[in-house]
């Protein structure tokens, strides 16, 4: 099976290439985003591959399935980029990644607090101009405070 794998970065193509074993899968990696005037890059490809940025819109999968893809799959939770009804009218189904590591994007949240508590990305920015200043850097504990949880969806 040959996978069109648009948009990538040297990460994705380390992290498929090593996995990728005797699978029976063969990549064609490609830099550039998936918008109509790159869908012919896919040509001979079973499965394009794509990402956030990349264009999945009517005439896009129109042209992706004229070159004879047959699936769609995303390396992100959103397809906010993708016209499922054409698609379905066109009989190719589309795959994404249902979460990330919740763990991971909790652990992040986490951080950017402590980071804003902290002042980490303005103290950062001072030492690199060999500014030592306290002067406005200090934050408060966390210890006993409350945090509360927006826009969760």
């Amino acid at each position: 099976m040959k996978i069109a794998f648009f948009s990538y970065k040297s990460y994705d193509k380390e992290w498929f290439d090593k996995h990728l074993g005797d699978t029976g899968f063969e990549i064609d990696y490609f830099r550039v985003r998936l918008v109509a005037e790159t869908a012919q890059y896919a040509k001979g490809s079973d499965v394009i591959c794509a990402f956030v940025n990349d264009d999945l819109s009517g005439p896009v999968i129109e042209a992706l399935a004229g070159y004879g893809v047959k699936m769609i799959a995303l390396r992100c939770a959103g397809f906010n980029n993708v016209d499922l009804e054409t698609a379905n009218r066109l009989g190719i189904p589309v795959y994404r990644v249902p979460e990330y590591s919740p763990h991971a994007v909790a652990e992040h949240a986490v951080a950017l607090i402590l980071a804003l508590n902290r002042k980490t990305h303005k103290a950062y920015n001072r030492v690199r101009d060999g500014n030592f200043s306290l002067s406005r850097m200090v934050g408060f504990n966390l210890q006993g405070k409350t945090v509360g949880v927006l826009g969760t969806g």
